[in-house]
């Protein structure tokens, strides 16, 4: 099994008809001609890099509160195989989250429970560029959704606008991700870098670099399939919650981040920043008409969007430090 590469730069109705044909098969695709700005992605890309070079008292100064979601999330923190209910020793790697900058007004009244999505952002003060670099990332990648959703509501033979109303609040994440070389030192039995699991959202897209030891998707035939580093792409998968719209017809495929190969001689220090895209907190996630099977008793339930995304957020998180 190989990856697509589909060129968003292409006829639309035949860029549409690769996406649907890629989340329905694989889940996963890489996406090219996508135009995003290359300085402000670099700018990101190197500030995501001076944030983790700095001392760890610097770092845990903007560390993630209890109850909240944004922030610096320290080395052997979270295991993300938890999210399936698999039990592992922690994930080898530290993380920064970043959510949305303004809360819809009057959400969180009516929703408290919202807040949780909407927790503050932490920013260093080593770092005074850190928010705006970061903000503009955000914004630009929020926007290459907004494209890539509209594409595939076409290839449902849904309206181009189909998503918007229920993304247009939406409480997406931009995190950060350094996986230390680890020099030698051993992994506990079953540990990775990232353990296996499945997206939460609509859609993610991944920049990653090449380091040794890195992302892998489980194919059909139950087969570890390896996500090369393809020059400006973006990988880009489907989520829980977008899995649920279609009841099925695209696929949120288990993915984990592997721990580099016996003997490699270079640095096995990886980096990589993830955009989880999620669709507003209180829209309701239910099939699409176009997806719709003739036996309702092979019908997914619908969820609401924030409360999906916030328990399975909570299961993540690790309570010691083994």
């Amino acid at each position: 099994m190989e990856i697509p590469v589909v060129d968003l730069s292409g006829p639309s109705a035949r860029v549409a008809s690769e996406l649907d044909r890629a989340c329905s098969g694989v889940g996963f695709v890489q996406v090219v001609g996508h135009g995003l700005d290359a300085d402000v992605e670099q700018a990101a890309w190197e500030c995501a890099h001076r944030f983790f070079t700095l001392p760890e008292g610097g770092k845990c100064e903007v560390a993630i509160p209890p109850g909240d979601a944004y922030g610096y999330g320290p080395y052997r923190v979270e295991r993300l195989a938890s999210s399936l209910g698999v039990d592992t020793p922690p994930d080898l790697k530290e993380t920064f989250s970043i959510g949305p900058f303004e809360a819809p007004p009057g959400l969180l009244a009516d929703e408290p429970a919202a807040a949780f999505s909407f927790s503050p952002n932490r920013w260093p003060d080593a770092l005074p560029e850190m928010e705006s670099v970061m903000r503009r990332y955000y914004e630009d990648l929020a926007a290459l959704v907004d494209r890539i959703l509209s594409l595939m509501a076409t290839s449902l033979g849904l309206p181009a606008d189909h998503f918007t109303p229920l993304i247009d609040q939406h409480t997406s994440a931009l995190r950060l991700l350094h996986y230390p070389d680890l020099g030698g030192t051993p992994a506990e039995p079953g540990q990775l870098r990232a353990g296996a699991h499945s997206d939460y959202g609509t859609l993610t897209l991944l920049r990653q670099d090449d380091a040794p030891g890195g992302l892998e998707v489980l194919a059909t035939d139950d087969s570890w399939v390896a996500v090369p580093a393809v020059d400006g792409a973006y990988v880009v998968n489907i989520g829980d919650a977008l899995e649920r719209w279609t009841n099925g017809r695209w696929r949120s495929t288990l993915h984990r981040v592997v721990l580099p190969p016996a003997g490699v001689s270079r640095s096995t220090e990886r980096q990589s920043i993830a955009f989880f895209h999620n669709a507003n907190w209180d829209a309701v996630i239910d099939c699409l008409e176009p997806c719709r099977p003739e036996d309702p008793a092979d019908l997914l339930p619908p969820i609401t969007a924030g409360r999906h995304l916030m328990e399975k957020f909570r299961r993540t998180q690790n309570d010691d430090t083994r």
